[in-house]
């Protein structure tokens, strides 16, 4: 387990760079100032949640595999899917209704701190 979600962290890392970069040098002119603070949010987030599926990873390096840890991973990564996912194709498209689908992705986050909370919560007791 550890070794899958240090690599997912990994390639998630490095596509948020490339989509960072991506916004930053072909989007600049492209993209209104609205559209532009929605795809950077996408990007921000992107990046947390990357470090957070590190943070997975290293933890089961050092804990037996729990369902709660593999959780935790499995959630940040849809959640990186759906809510960064949902923000990089609503600002280049314009595509309003994908705003609807964004919250699912939080959702995930949310989940997956919170799975990630109860495993600290058990590895300190």
């Amino acid at each position: 387990m550890a070794k899958l979600f240090i690599t997912l962290a990994s390639l998630s890392g490095m596509f948020a760079v490339i989509v960072g970069a991506f916004g930053a040098h072909g989007l600049r002119d492209r993209l209104d100032p609205y559209y532009m603070a929605i795809y950077q949010t996408g990007v921000q987030y992107h990046f947390y949640h990357a470090l957070a599926l590190l943070a997975v990873g290293i933890i089961a390096l050092h804990q037996p595999q729990t369902a709660l840890l593999k959780s935790a991973g499995w959630l940040f990564l849809l959640g990186t899917v759906i809510f960064s996912g949902s923000l990089y194709l609503l600002a280049m498209t314009g595509v309003k209704w994908l705003g609807a689908v964004t919250p699912l992705g939080g959702l995930a986050f949310i989940a997956g701190w919170g799975c990630l909370a109860a495993v600290g919560w058990k590895m300190l007791n």
